[in-house]
């Protein structure tokens, strides 16, 4: 091995073998190059047997990378012990776990056997299954077990509140049930070793013998759990070494506590505390800023990143009228730096939250440039939007069965598999589309399903629903589907973070229309729907290699020449879910720090005086970061290229706090009329909200309502219900 690649620091750590340490390591500091390089150097100058060493990892991605730089240093790495911490405990209890009164050939529950199993638990507690959603309970049941706090604490703590107390209730039969049928679910992996090892005192001294040098990776992303294994396996005076950042300690909102790597020191007084600062990475100009914005946190320990590079481009911040004009600029500026030789693949787009790809993917895909999204899949990929877009798709055209049945029980309306086969055996034999098979279940004869009442109802939705395609503006449609059938509601009753940002994605997808609108505003749910799919398409022949988006969270370890950090705003970065807590926006400090030193050569950041998201549009102010950034950012103002036009004076100036608020204008009462239009007849000239003038050319009666069709000049015809239609009698 040949040692004289490493700089003073890096050989300090290397060669620091005895004892408690912890290198803290820089962004693009070479962590891994000391980690793999000191464990080979055990094995092949200390003469350490490689069954003594036990590196943990966080990701498989990780460990497999280890073991391999590891494996290219020495002969010798195979029987050390290299993995996850959930792959390391389940070696320990695969051999131990009988004392903890299990058999040793249990099982491991992934999130599906997860789910109803507590589904279960919810059914004989006899407790609301609208009201206690499994995937909600099973977040809350992880992030307890993350923080080592039983079902008995958690119940004893929230006695007094009902809801809290029956969640406790549902953790522990869940707990009960496990053990029943002999299994584990992965955060049980972790807290059966810790209490193996806290229980058991010879199966302790065992492995605290074995593993005479412990290395832990990431170790700011430790959880209390994962604390106490490493306190456990390590014991009082061990050969204990620990890499992280606090500076990227990013993942408090799953349970990681960043006082593990800052009180290390209080956890081993004799340790040793190297600095990693000299950069291999990033420019000067990119590392100053980095270094300018992270230091105004108060709570982590010093240090100020370097590098030896001479020059670099100074780093860009350029300020856009609103975000569409972002979404334009960045992709120009990408097909510029194309134009100059930079590839696709060396740029990174940055942004905080999933929802925000939807404008670059839209500009990309215009723009017939290939992309990939990372960590994640592309807007119109996921779930939510598919399920909303397939509510439109039918709404749109009651024919279609393919958005019929993908969007029936979506939210779950208790109409299972069974009854959906019926309904298409009889469509099939009697030339019909399923909806119209719905739609005549009241005078159907032949057909009896349990479902049939919740199949009515489902009609009366749509057909609630359907009037109002043509007298509501797009987004406003849009809004009151997602409203009438609940599925916004659905997702905040689950109560997750991943059902927080499905939400953000359904939301943004009215920010779709908003801006369909803006270019054209007497587009129809017809043209909106064509123009996705056209989208879609084009999207799906692109190639995979491209220009990379990603939140800044799925960046983390990643690197890129050119990396764009956009929509760097007040209650976007740093989210609005932060800023009300010290310790909330010192980890959104972080998060913009890790986001900083990505880039290796140019970085580029953005935001917006304005801005359209979650189906509103609204004044934004320039993120508080971009304040901290230092003299040396160079500002562009690039507001005075906006063309004004009318639509930003719309009504989705005035934010729309949620559905509920929403239910309380648009959904609870209908459009108002003019008096006179329930005297229309036939050859009458109205005036319609949105499609203007017109000539009434057909009136039929429709049940208590009244059907008129009208022909509009340069629209064509357009049927209207005349209780709802906004529309004025200007000649009679």
């Amino acid at each position: 091995m040949n040692y004289k690649d490493l700089n003073d620091r890096q050989s300090e750590a290397l060669y620091a073998t005895e004892g408690p340490v912890l290198i803290l390591a820089g962004a693009g500091s070479g962590k891994t190059k000391v980690v793999t390089e000191k464990i080979a150097y055990l094995i092949d100058q200390k003469d350490v047997y490689p069954s003594s060493i036990l590196a943990i990892t966080f990701t498989n991605k990780a460990a497999k990378e280890m073991l391999s730089r590891v494996e290219n240093l020495t002969d010798n790495a195979a029987a050390m012990w290299i993995g996850t911490f959930h792959a390391i405990c389940l070696r320990i209890l695969r051999v131990n776990i009988e004392r903890l009164g299990y058999q040793k050939n249990f099982t491991i529950y992934d999130t599906g056997d997860q789910n109803t199993l507590v589904s279960d638990c919810i059914k004989e507690l006899n407790l609301s299954k609208d009201l206690y959603k499994s995937r909600g309970i099973l977040a809350v049941i992880s992030a307890l077990k993350n923080d080592s706090v039983t079902s008995d604490e958690y119940i004893n703590a929230n006695y007094g509140d009902f809801f809290k107390r029956n969640v406790g209730e549902i953790y522990a039969l869940y707990q009960k049930k496990l053990k029943a049928n002999n299994a584990l679910d992965f955060d049980d992996l972790i807290l059966e070793t810790v209490k193996l090892l806290k229980d058991n005192e010879d199966v302790c001294r065992f492995y605290r013998m074995k593993f005479k040098y412990i290395f832990v990776d990431e170790y700011q992303d430790t959880n209390a759990a994962q604390y106490a294994l490493v306190k456990l396996l390590a014991g009082e005076h061990p050969n204990l070494t620990v890499v992280g950042d606090n500076d990227q300690s990013i993942y408090a909102w799953r349970g990681a506590d960043i006082r593990n790597i800052l009180n290390f020191e209080k956890d081993y007084s004799d340790a040793k505390v190297i600095l990693l600062e000299q950069n291999y990475r990033s420019t000067r100009p990119i590392l100053s800023i980095a270094n300018e914005v992270i230091a105004h946190n108060k709570d982590r320990k010093d240090k100020n990143l370097w590098t030896d590079k001479e020059g670099g481009k100074a780093v860009s911040y350029r300020i856009f009228s609103h975000n569409n004009d972002e979404e334009a600029g960045v992709i120009q500026k990408i097909i510029h730096l194309n134009y100059k030789g930079k590839s696709y693949e060396d740029m990174a787009i940055l942004y905080r939250t999933n929802a925000q790809s939807r404008g670059f993917e839209e500009a990309l895909i215009r723009e017939r440039i290939p992309y990939r999204i990372v960590g994640g899949l592309k807007f119109y990929d996921r779930k939510e939007v598919k399920d909303v877009l397939a509510y439109l798709k039918f709404l749109q055209n009651t024919d279609d069965n393919v958005a019929l049945n993908r969007v029936i029980n979506v939210p779950k309306r208790g109409i299972g598999v069974g009854t959906m086969e019926q309904l298409a055996a009889y469509a099939d034999d009697h030339g019909m589309s399923i909806y119209e098979v719905i739609r005549g279940l009241a005078d159907n004869d032949d057909l009896h399903l349990r479902s049939e009442k919740k199949l009515i109802d489902f009609k009366k939705l749509i057909e609630m629903l359907r009037p109002h395609i043509e007298d509501m503006m797009l987004s406003d449609f849009i809004e009151k589907v997602l409203y009438e059938t609940g599925y916004v509601e659905e997702l905040k009753r689950e109560n997750t973070v991943e059902a927080r940002t499905r939400i953000e994605n359904v939301q943004e997808l009215i920010s779709t229309a908003i801006d369909s609108e803006r270019r054209d505003p007497d587009i129809t749910l017809e043209d909106f729907l064509s123009g996705v799919s056209l989208l879609s398409d084009v999207d799906k022949s692109s190639e995979q290699k491209g220009v990379n988006l990603m939140t800044v969270h799925a960046a983390k370890g990643l690197e890129f020449p050119v990396v764009f950090v956009v929509g760097l705003e007040e209650r976007l970065f740093p989210s609005g879910r932060a800023i009300d807590e010290d310790e909330d926006v010192e980890e959104e400090r972080r998060l913009c720090y890790v986001a900083l030193t990505r880039a290796e050569e140019e970085l580029y950041l953005s935001s917006a005086t304005t801005r359209t998201m979650y189906g509103r549009t609204a004044p934004a102010i320039a993120s508080r970061f971009i304040k901290e950034m230092g003299e040396d950012l160079e500002v562009i103002d690039d507001t005075l290229n906006h063309m004004e036009n009318d639509y930003t004076k719309r009504r989705h100036l005035v934010e729309v706090q949620d559905f509920t608020e929403y239910k309380k204008t648009i959904a609870a009462k209908p459009v108002p009329t003019d008096s006179t239009v329930t005297d229309v007849n036939v050859g009458d000239k109205i005036i319609h909200k949105k499609w203007k003038e017109g000539m009434v050319v057909s009136k039929v009666a429709k049940g208590t309502d009244t059907e008129i069709v009208v022909s509009f000049d340069g629209k064509g015809l357009k049927r209207l219900m005349l209780s709802i239609a906004p529309i004025k009698v200007v000649k009679k």
